[in-house]
Formats: C-alpha cells, sequence, structure tokens
C-alpha cells in the first residue's frame, strides 16, 4: 500500500477532527511542568487538544464559583500561552453540577465571571461537565424547567453565547450507554441535548460503558442520530484512577480506525500518573493518522496478509509476540504501535529528572484489592470509595465448574451501594495545582466567598452508581456542604506520588510528614534512595533498561480487560505447574505411573517460569537504575508488588519441586475464584463488566493462584517509601543452611556464646520438618526464615524422642545455671520439663505449628507477609487449614508480630500451659 502523510490523513478524515489528551480523572492532579511537557509531546505526535478537567483540581469542581487568585492566573495563564505555542487548544472545563441551581440568575452569572476570567487568560476553548451527579434538579429548577436536560441545555447555550460562540464541549450526565435511561435511542434526556444543544457545541461520550472494551461503528452511528451530531469520546481506556494497583501501559485499542470519519475526535483520559501515560497517548496519535485497521483488514487480504503476521493465540492460549516489522503509516495494528511507542519511551527513561521523598499514590484512596477466596464461603467485594459499605455474601456451596458464580460475583461487585459518599464532603483533599510549576498543594476546607445555593437536591434516593473514573464524589461541593471536615480528611489518603512535591497550605499536616519533589534539572540533591547515585553515563550496561524489559513491564500492566502476552505467560507456567505437581512427587521405586519425560517436562517448565521471574526482577533493578526520577516514581509501586508476588510464585514452585506433599495435594490446593475457572477469564475480556468489578490486574489475578484461602490480609502491603533495588528471595531450606539460620535466631534473641535459644526455637523444625522450613535471603544471606511442622501432636512425639533427649545432655542442669542469661536458662529449663501435650481442640482446629522471624535489617514490610503466606501453601498442600504459634505472654513484640501476620489469640487460652500465649489463624 502507499505511504501516506500522517498529517494530511488526520485532517481529511472529517474536516476537523479533534484528538489529545483530556485530564479528567480523579486524584492528584498532573502539576504545570508535566502539562506543559505533554503540550510538547501533543505537537509531536501530530495532535491538538487538551481538556483541563482535573476533578480533584481545587476550582475546577468543589469551588466552581471561585476566581483564580494572581497567582493561579499567572500559572493558568501559562499554561494556555504553551499550549499556543504548540498548536494546541486548550480546553477549560467546569464541572458545576454538583450544586449548580440551573434557574438561579445569580448562580449563571457566577459561572459566567468565571470563565469570562479565563477567557481574559487567552483562553479561546471551553467545556461545562456534568458528570457524575445527581440527576435531579431542586426544587427552584423544577418550577422552571421542563426536565433536567432543559436545564442543562439553557445553561449551557446561554454561556456559549455569552462568550461569544467558542470552541464548545459539553460532558451531559448521561455519558455512555450504561447510563443512558432506558436506553441510547429512548433517552429523553439525550434526544433533549441533541434537539436543543446549539449544534456548534461538541457532546462527549465514552461509549457503550464508563470503560468500553470496544467502539462499534454501529454504536457510534447510534449516538451520532441521537444527538444530532457526531461526539467526542471522551476514552477511558487508560484511565486508572478506580484501582491502586492498575496502570495501563498497553496500546489504545478496541477503536477501528473506521471509527474516525464518524466521530468529531478523541480525548483519552488517561492513567492518573504522567509519567506512565507515553504508551496511551503514542499509539493513540498512531491510530488518528491511520484508516486501514491491521487486526482485521489485513488479515482479509491474502496479498498483505503474506507480509504481516497477525496476533495469533497458541495451543497454550498465549497471544503470539510476532507483529509486522513494517507497516504502511495508514495502517494500525496495536502491537505494531505498541513497538514504536517503546522505542520512544526507552528515551524518556534516560532523560535527567531529579525527584526524592516518599512515594504515594495519586489515586483516590479506595478500599485495597482482594484476592478472591479459593473456597467460596465469604465473597467480599471491595467498596468503590473509602465511603462505601462492604457487601458480604453468605456462604454458599458453588460447583467449580458452573460459570454462574462469576456472572453473580459480577453483579454484586457492580451494585455496591454508596449512600454515604453522596451526603459527604469528598474524603480526599481539594489539590492545588495551579500555584507552582512542580508541586500540587492541598487546600484547606473552608466557607467559599460564593453565596450559597439553596434546595441541593437530596442523594438518598441514588443507589447503585459508578462515576465516570470510578471515584464517587459528594453531591455538594464543600463550600456548600453543612458538615466540617476533621484535619484527618484533609490529606486522609491523597498521597504524594510520581511526578511531583505534595505541601499543605495553612497547618494542615504534609503527607506522611514528607515530601516528595520533582525537578527538570541536573542540580544534584541528597536523595532519599540510594540506588540512584551516578549519572547514566556510568551506569553498568546490566544496570540499563532495554526494550525488552520495557515490552515485559507493558505486559504486565497492558490494558482493562486484557494482559499481555508475557502476562498470560505467568498466569498459565504457573497454573500448569501448581496442577502437574504431582510427577515430582516423592514416591515408590516401584511406581512407574510417570514417565522421565513427564519429570523432565515438569522441571523444565518451572526453569522457564525461573527465567521470568529474573527477567522481572532483572526490570525492577534496570528501573530504579534510570535517570528519570520522575518516571520511577510513577512506575516503582507497581513494579515492587508485581515483582514480589512473581517471586513468591517462584518460590512455590521451587519448594514443589521437593515433591514433599501427598497424592491429593491438588484437592486442597485447586482454587474456585481464578483465571482459570469456568467463564473467568471470558468475564473478564468480554468488556460486559466495568473493570472495577476485577479489581488488582494481572497483580491479584497471579495471587489468586496461590493456595492459601483466607489469605486478603496478606497481600496488603505498604510498600516502599523510597525507591530501593532490594531484592529479597524466598526459597525452601537446605541442610546447608542449618548455621545461617541459627545465626539468624541468635541475633534476634541476642543470644552471644550459646546455641540453647536456638536449639529450642529452630533446631527441632530443621531438623525434624525440614521440608516444611523457608528461608528469605538477599544478596548477603539469609536474613529470615519461617519453620513449620504439619501437625504438632506428632511433631512433639518426635521431639521428645529424638531431639529433646539430645538437648538434655548437651545442655545439663548444673550449679552455675543461675549465672547465664535468661532465655538461655528458660531454654535449659524447657529442655528438662518437656512434656509432648498437646489440647485436643488445638489439633483439631490448628494442627500445624510454625516459627517465623525476620532480622531488624529488613524493612520491606512485605517480607513477612510473603514469606508466611508461601509456608501457609506448603502445609495446606499436605492439607492443612490452620495453623498455630506460641510464645510467653510478656512477648509484647512477637504478639504484635504475628498480629500483623493475620494471628489471633486462640479463645480460651489453654489453662494447662500458664504464661504461653497461643494465637492461631486458619488459610
Amino acid at each position: 500500500m502507499a505511504e501516506t502523510n500522517g498529517a494530511a490523513n488526520l485532517n481529511t478524515k472529517n474536516g476537523n477532527f479533534i484528538c489529545g489528551v483530556v485530564e479528567g480523572f480523579y486524584g492528584r492532579p498532573w502539576t504545570t511542568e508535566q502539562r506543559k511537557d505533554l503540550f510538547q509531546k501533543l505537537k509531536k505526535w501530530g495532535m491538538d487538544s487538551y481538556l483541563y478537567a482535573p476533578k480533584d483540581d481545587y476550582k475546577h469542581r468543589a469551588y466552581w464559583r471561585d476566581l483564580y487568585t494572581v497567582e493561579e492566573a499567572e500559572h493558568l495563564t501559562g499554561l494556555i500561552t504553551a499550549a499556543r505555542e504548540c498548536g494546541i487548544t486548550f480546553y477549560y472545563a467546569l464541572s458545576p453540577g454538583l450544586d449548580i441551581t440551573y434557574s438561579s440568575a445569580k448562580e449563571v452569572s457566577v459561572l459566567k465571571r468565571k470563565l469570562e476570567q479565563v477567557s481574559q487568560f487567552g483562553c479561546t476553548a471551553f467545556a461545562l461537565l456534568f458528570d457524575d451527579i445527581e440527576p435531579e434538579m431542586s426544587e427552584a429548577d423544577k418550577e422552571v424547567f421542563q426536565s433536567f436536560a432543559h436545564a442543562q441545555v439553557s445553561v449551557t447555550n446561554d454561556i456559549f453565547q455569552h462568550l461569544g460562540q467558542p470552541r464548545f464541549l459539553l460532558c451531559p450526565t448521561q455519558y455512555c450507554a450504561t447510563r443512558a435511561m432506558p436506553n441510547v435511542a429512548s433517552s429523553e434526556y439525550l434526544n433533549t441535548l441533541g434537539s436543543k444543544l446549539a449544534q456548534e457545541i461538541d457532546i462527549m461520550w465514552t461509549g457503550p460503558k464508563v470503560i468500553s472494551r470496544l467502539l462499534t461503528v454501529e454504536s457510534i452511528e447510534e449516538i451520532t442520530e441521537v444527538l444530532r451530531r457526531p461526539p467526542v469520546i471522551w476514552d477511558n481506556l487508560h484511565a486508572n484512577d478506580y484501582d491502586q494497583k492498575r496502570v495501563f501501559l498497553g496500546p489504545y485499542s478496541g477503536r477501528s480506525p473506521d471509527l474516525i470519519p464518524k466521530l468529531r475526535g478523541v480525548l483519552t483520559n488517561p492513567n492518573c500518573e504522567y509519567g506512565a501515560n507515553f504508551i496511551a497517548i503514542h499509539t493513540l496519535a498512531q491510530w488518528s493518522r491511520c484508516n486501514v485497521d491491521g487486526k482485521r483488514d489485513l488479515s482479509l487480504n491474502d496479498t498483505v496478509s503474506a507480509d504481516i503476521k497477525l496476533e495469533t493465540e497458541t495451543e497454550d492460549g498465549v497471544l503470539g509476540e510476532d507483529v509486522p516489522l513494517t507497516l504502511s503509516p495508514n495502517i494500525y495494528h496495536p502491537r505494531h504501535a505498541l513497538k514504536n511507542a517503546i522505542t520512544d519511551w526507552l528515551v524518556e527513561f534516560n532523560k535527567k529528572r531529579s525527584a526524592w521523598g516518599v512515594i504515594a499514590k495519586p489515586q483516590p484512596c479506595v478500599a485495597p484489592t482482594v484476592p478472591i477466596p479459593i473456597i467460596p464461603s465469604v465473597n467480599t467485594c471491595m467498596s468503590l470509595t473509602s465511603t462505601t459499605t462492604t457487601t458480604t455474601v453468605p456462604a454458599t456451596p458453588t460447583p467449580v465448574n458452573n460459570s454462574n458464580h462469576l456472572q453473580a460475583l459480577a453483579e454484586v461487585c457492580s451494585s455496591v451501594t454508596s449512600t454515604d459518599s453522596y451526603v459527604q464532603p469528598a474524603t480526599g483533599p481539594v489539590m492545588n495545582s495551579l500555584v507552582s510549576e512542580t508541586t500540587v498543594v492541598s487546600e484547606p476546607i473552608i466557607p467559599s466567598i460564593s453565596t450559597s445555593v439553596e434546595n441541593v437536591p437530596s442523594s438518598n434516593t441514588l443507589s447503585s452508581m459508578e462515576p465516570m473514573d470510578c471515584n464517587t464524589t459528594p453531591n455538594n461541593s464543600p463550600a456548600h456542604a453543612a458538615k466540617i471536615q476533621t484535619e484527618d480528611d484533609a490529606m486522609t489518603c491523597s498521597e504524594a506520588s510520581g511526578s511531583m512535591q505534595v505541601e499543605v497550605d495553612g497547618t494542615s499536616p504534609v503527607v506522611n510528614g514528607t515530601q516528595m519533589i520533582v525537578e527538570n534539572d541536573s542540580e544534584n540533591h541528597d536523595n532519599s534512595d540510594n540506588a540512584y547515585q551516578e549519572s547514566q553515563e556510568s551506569i553498568d550496561a546490566d544496570k540499563r533498561l532495554t526494550q525488552e524489559d520495557l515490552s515485559l513491564l507493558c505486559d504486565l500492566f497492558y490494558l482493562p480487560f486484557e494482559h499481555g502476552g508475557q502476562g498470560i505467560q505467568l498466569l498459565q507456567e504457573f497454573n500448569w505447574l501448581k496442577s502437574n505437581a504431582h510427577v515430582v512427587m516423592r514416591k515408590s521405586k516401584e511406581d512407574e505411573t510417570v514417565s522421565e519425560s513427564d519429570i523432565e517436562e515438569w522441571h523444565t517448565r518451572a526453569a522457564k517460569l525461573n527465567d521470568m521471574c529474573n527477567a522481572v526482577n532483572r526490570l525492577f533493578q534496570r528501573l530504579t537504575y534510570c535517570n528519570n526520577r520522575e518516571l520511577l516514581y510513577d512506575l516503582y509501586s507497581y513494579v515492587w508488588d508485581m515483582r514480589g508476588v512473581v517471586s513468591l510464585l517462584n518460590s512455590y514452585v521451587k519448594w514443589l519441586a521437593f515433591g514433599r506433599f501427598p497424592s491429593t495435594m491438588t484437592t486442597f490446593t485447586q482454587g474456585s475464584y481464578t483465571w482459570f475457572s469456568n467463564g473467568w477469564k471470558e468475564t473478564f475480556m468480554s468488556g460486559e463488566q466495568e473493570p472495577w468489578v476485577f479489581r488488582g490486574g494481572l497483580t491479584a489475578d497471579l495471587q489468586r493462584l496461590i493456595p492459601v484461602d483466607s489469605g486478603n490480609d496478606l497481600f496488603v502491603y505498604k510498600a516502599p517509601e523510597v525507591p530501593s533495588s532490594k531484592i529479597y528471595t524466598i526459597r525452601p531450606y537446605l541442610a546447608s543452611d542449618e548455621d545461617a539460620v541459627y545465626d539468624v535466631c541468635n541475633k534476634i534473641c541476642g543470644c552471644v556464646g550459646s546455641s540453647a535459644v536456638a536449639d529450642r526455637l529452630v533446631g527441632g523444625y530443621i531438623t525434624l520438618s525440614p521440608e516444611l522450613c523457608m528461608v528469605v535471603e538477599d544478596e548477603n544471606g539469609i536474613v529470615g526464615y519461617a519453620l513449620a511442622a504439619l501437625n504438632v501432636k506428632s511433631y512433639y512425639q518426635k521431639l521428645s524422642i529424638s531431639w529433646i533427649p539430645e538437648l538434655r545432655m548437651k545442655y545439663p542442669l548444673e550449679d552455675n545455671i543461675n549465672e547465664l542469661p535468661q532465655n538461655v536458662q528458660d531454654a535449659i529449663q524447657y529442655f528438662h520439663s518437656f512434656v509432648a501435650d498437646v489440647p485436643e481442640q488445638l489439633c483439631r482446629q490448628h494442627p500445624s505449628k510454625l516459627l517465623c522471624a525476620v532480622l531488624p535489617s529488613v524493612t520491606d514490610q512485605s517480607v513477612p507477609k510473603r514469606i508466611i503466606t508461601c509456608i501457609l501453601a506448603a502445609l495446606r498442600a499436605n492439607g492443612s487449614f490452620g495453623v498455630h504459634t506460641t510464645m510467653s505472654n510478656t512477648d509484647k513484640e512477637s504478639h504484635e508480630f504475628y498480629s500483623k501476620l493475620g494471628f489471633v489469640d486462640l479463645n480460651p487460652a489453654h489453662e494447662e500451659h500458664p504464661g504461653i500465649k497461643t494465637m492461631c489463624r486458619s488459610f
């Protein structure tokens, strides 16, 4: 096919195709500096529009009535000027819908005054957004307007005329097909907009869903007919403000270039983290210059298909990675576009940008991602906002092969009620991105200078609503809310991450008592992360990111309805190894049911998983060394979490390789709610459910494969506050580790010159139950352990026969025992008074016993949780579902340690063991 000019192709599609970015997510806005960088990229990639609409920016939504100060005006003017210099249309948006009274001349006057002020800054394009609001009018409005749509049309047309009919966008309250009542074609609201709104005003639309997997020509034709104009797509494909575990680095897809002539434009509303949006915007730019769908049209053309191999699914269900090396500029293929974008993105990682301080998420606080349990006892669908209550489903027997439970789960998750979140002020802070080039500050919640509006509509009738960008907001702005927020509300959840310093005005505390700052210069600062101490020129070649690393990164954090090819491989390899582990199980020599080739295949695929784990480790470490610290801060927590989960899977496979489990293992470890459950993958990929139904992305899907039920708390980690390249590895205990384990135990217990305490605490486990022992190590050696015995009753019997007698001889009761340290005295007394007696109730409910410890030098709070998860998975493979540990009643430190690992005090306590506290947990 002949090559075509990209820019010409863009402009001849339908005369004036809008293409660019909408900063329209909830959470911390981008900085002025980042927006200016965006304008440069939009210009470079042939895009033309930017819509300023950050939900939580100070005077966009919560305080929409307030005029800008001189300082704010300077920054906003600078932004508008920078956009104009790059040939980018700067659309300034306001979201007055929370509490505006449409019939109030004073309110409309306030709105006009605000937009007039912005027009004086040089802005020539505007937008009014009425998304995510209660679709009910106040009593005053009902007396004037026939309907909610008529009210919005009246105000919007008035503003449009008042400003001199500039470029203008409107985001409707019914902005997707699922919100159209009763449907798109019959929606009175949408039809009113179509017939009454000034024809020159463009209307935004997200597609079939808030986050749409596919946009079809048919659906666009339908909404175009209703609106009497082609829509501008507000595309949430890469939005991640609804899930702190997910970031989307996959290519723009699910939208054929055939749509371009039928659309007014596309604005992508991407990830909260500015630096994470390179792929999303770059691939949208490539798409906008195409008119051939490479994933469809080329497969129908024998001549062209000989030159291009499209993605195909292998026998294992893995997407093939072969993509065409070259394509005509007018042909769009997502994987090819991704490859092009990765090549350019690699350059960004080498740019010198400074950042230091505390890493934290930019998204609004939401309930943590919780993997669904293996045994469907209690399914907990986490709330969509921090003020939403959790919904619990009573236990019901669920057959594994019945996919109905998946639909039921999705329905429960998508119908979580949010009764509180619409009658209270926002729990997160109101932020201001227009007071500094590089920082975002949190504004105190203070009374507005504007007169409050009466008759704010009630929200007590609102039941189930997933807002655009998936975070509910209050039904009125803070200036008009009756409830006063506390200091805790001021910065509850918006933590400084990624790209900027987060400060707080007045007396409000700075997040976590620290600041995180980004600069775009080469000044040297005392960075708090030790991983970055040298310039790119001096970084060793093996520490530099490669295109292969970034390809893996994108596959691990792909798209809302799709995991990347290498992510799918991780899922499949681990699941196959777990499901076929019986081939390496220890059996008698006479058992010939398993061939050598089967065993060899298992070990070969285990080695493959190990290689994949090493690749993730390599990506993680290279990322920590990159020059662009801003990008590192944006991506670090995601990659850190993923690396930990993949490493945990690999650790479990290494344990499986020893074959230390019964033939019935599969009955204990086969989950009912995993990627491989009947219907799960299909439901996830179908797009029928909004993606917040399946929380956590690939990270959560990998976690669900780990055979630990009721282990939700073990998957909730606090990521490091500063970047570090430190890697901890969990593996099975080996006989050669004995001295190191003893050494760790002695250091923790403060023992010098005697091994009595270590003999008491760890010796029995590693001698009599080594198959259920794990160690954790760093680059210097072992730094912790988790040791377990499958059945405490039989374990104590073995202790009394083959371990305690030996220790009684090694540590005789002598007259000078009182001269020894107290913990050594206690250990010796224990050896000589040991009785193999275990309460029957404990044996029935929590038959296994364990001991876990890590050195104080291990500051990564996820390490104990990960090693406990691994040891619990090993116990479960052996048929145990309950475990306990014991400690002195006065050992508050151990009690706190195990409490953080989900252990609870045994109730009632065992009176036959005075002075000893027992803690337990089920899994």
